[in-house]
């Protein structure tokens, strides 16, 4: 049974860090390209980073650019999301997903195959 499962997310100020990890098991996720998506309330689910199976490619919205870095470690069949100058136009839900062989437009959701509960990133002002 595939399962991704996040942690991480929690309280914390504007202009803090916070690091979400994404644990997959069920299967070797090395050939699978890896997304980390929000939700906000009464909003979309959005892609905010991605990164390519090999690490190799990224993709970051605008809106997070220079603040997040996405990263993997295949041996530990692991993503991270790394957040600094979280902002609270941040605060969502934050899901990882995956999807096998995907090497390109990260950024579409309908593309991934597996996806985790979710942790909640809240960012007060």
């Amino acid at each position: 049974q595939v399962q991704l499962v996040e942690s991480g997310g929690g309280l914390v100020q504007a202009g803090g860090s916070l690091r979400l990890s994404c644990a997959a098991s069920g299967r070797t996720f090395s050939r699978d390209a890896m997304g980390w998506f929000r939700q906000a309330p009464g909003k979309e689910r959005e892609c905010v980073a991605a990164i390519s199976w090999s690490a190799g490619s990224t993709y970051y919205a605008d809106s997070v650019k220079g603040r997040f870095t996405i990263s993997r470690d295949n041996a530990k069949n692991t993503v991270y999301l790394q957040m600094n100058g979280l902002k609270p136009d941040d605060t969502a839900v934050y899901y990882c997903a995956s999807a096998r062989f995907l090497a390109s437009n990260y950024y579409r959701t309908g593309l991934y195959d597996y996806w985790g509960q979710g942790t909640q990133v809240t960012v007060s002002s």
